[in-house]
């Protein structure tokens, strides 16, 4: 029985030792004896790890101490000067009146996993360093769509969006986006490529071409899918100006159709009531001749405005004069759609210094965009566009605000985008242009709405034209933000 015992201990694959209350050693395996040589009359902490006083942490002492087994991880150097990390385990061994007498050491060698466990520290490291130097817009999202992980890029642009939505994230919806290509990946197991435009913390809207592709556990099931979207704007605004030029024409030729022909009915009707000596039908004729030479005066306006950079031809303007004169050149058009407009001025507002044409245009942009806005309205009862001046030291300030259908927050983060248009008619140039004038005349707009309850455009002027940026206008591309 003892020959059994001793084959066993011997056979044992970690390094086995049985220690006395002094910590010596009085027994140990062949494995033990192979690595670190004799022990007789040797402390474990001499032939472990060469010193000359016992650990401060033991557990074979906290085992005598109280009985129990303990577990530490410990490093120790071997007869060749080989450094070994060991799991140590201890045991105690007691006599026939449970006196603890011994303890039994057992130390497994983990340094190949220790290893391993380094090597992929540093994987992981070089994982995360390339994760988060990537470029673009990198995340890992679950089949409900929540963030998981995003690289640096991403929460820089973005802010702290781990648990969020990716819809939340990106364009402040509530609802995900359709079609979404992380759903597609979900749902087929293949990559799907996209555009889309997207809203950093600051307010930049981005162009990114978003690319979704699966990742997969042992199984073969997709559990998440990663979303990397590279940002392509400065593209966009580096596209070919005629093939914008292009768009433009396709987006005006029918709206200019249907101007071109009120204005031929125009013409008509002072013809024919000339020829019968009909003055109340020359009249009306030539209202509407009129009525459409405007309109199709501010469309080629607006396109001039777009296909060339001017410089302002800077004059001295009274704001509430402006405002007054854009009001009363709206109120025929607002008197045909059934919706009021007036005009509010503070004796503050004072003078400013600006393009007389450019800002009356601005202004009329807005307005129009008010009335429209109102005119979509399902709700009954009276709506109004209100036009109001007031100024500080500094600035002029215009607001044009409506009680009408008002935008969602991704309408209003394209709304002065090139071509956009959230009523389905227009050519998608008026709040592009006005948002284009602003800046030209070194000032902005900033833009608030609720659904349903109307829209109020701030717009800020400077008083004193600046110099530098504000004496040529700036270049103006597609990706323009909105100041909200």
């Amino acid at each position: 029985m003892e020959l059994e015992y001793r084959e066993i201990f011997d056979a044992m694959p970690c390094f086995v030792t049985v220690q006395d209350r002094s910590f010596r050693i009085v027994e140990a395996n062949r494995r033990f004896r192979q690595h670190f040589g004799d022990f007789e009359g040797r402390y474990c902490y001499q032939v472990y790890k060469r010193r000359s006083e016992r650990c401060e942490v033991c557990p074979v002492a906290r085992t005598f101490r109280d009985g129990e087994s303990h577990e530490s991880e410990e490093g120790v150097r071997t007869l060749t000067g080989e450094e070994l990390a060991v799991l140590v385990s201890t045991m105690p061994v007691r006599n026939r009146t449970d006196e603890i007498v011994a303890v039994i050491e057992m130390s497994t060698d983990v340094t190949h996993i220790k290893r391993l466990h380094a090597l992929l520290g540093r994987s992981q490291r070089r994982y995360q360093a390339l994760f988060d130097q990537v470029p673009c817009y990198i995340s890992t999202q679950d089949l409900d769509l929540n963030i998981i992980e995003a690289n640096r890029a991403f929460q820089d642009d973005f802010g702290s969006v781990l648990g969020r939505k990716c819809y939340e994230a990106y364009k402040h919806r509530t609802s995900p986006c359709e079609p979404c290509p992380v759903r597609q990946t979900f749902d087929d197991g293949r990559s799907h490529t996209r555009e889309e435009v997207v809203t950093s913390l600051d307010g930049r809207r981005r162009h990114v071409l978003v690319t979704a592709a699966p990742i997969r556990d042992g199984g073969g099931q997709v559990t998440r899918v990663m979303e990397m979207s590279a940002d392509i704007t400065e593209v966009r605004e580096l596209e070919d100006r005629l093939t914008q030029l292009g768009l433009l024409i396709g987006s005006v030729s029918h709206s200019l159709k249907g101007l071109l022909n009120g204005l031929g009915g125009g013409l008509y009707m002072v013809d024919s009531g000339l020829s019968r000596g009909d003055e109340a039908r020359v009249q009306k004729g030539w209202s509407a001749v009129r009525r459409n030479a405007d309109r199709i005066k501010a469309m080629v306006s607006d396109i001039l405005y777009y296909a060339k950079d001017r410089v302002p031809n800077w004059e001295t303007l009274s704001a509430a004069d402006v405002a007054e004169d854009v009001v009363a050149t709206m109120e025929a058009r607002a008197r045909e759609l059934g919706v009021g407009v007036e005009v509010s001025t503070d004796a503050a507002a004072g003078s400013f210094e600006g393009d007389p044409q450019a800002v009356r245009a601005l202004l009329s942009n807005l307005v129009e965009n008010g009335l429209d806005a109102c005119r979509l309205h399902d709700s009954p009862g009276d709506h109004g566009v209100t036009v109001r001046v007031r100024g500080d030291d500094d600035d002029v300030l215009f607001e044009v605000e409506d009680d009408g259908i008002g935008m969602d927050r991704e309408t209003q983060e394209k709304a002065f985008s090139l071509f956009f248009s959230s009523k389905g008619t227009g050519t998608g140039l008026g709040l592009f242009i006005a948002d284009k004038i602003a800046q030209a005349h070194g000032g902005d707009i900033a833009l608030h709405s609720e659904r349903g309850r109307g829209t109020m455009f701030v717009v800020r002027l400077p008083r004193v034209r600046r110099g530098g940026a504000a004496e040529t206008a700036p270049p103006m591309t597609k990706g323009e933000t909105i100041h909200a």
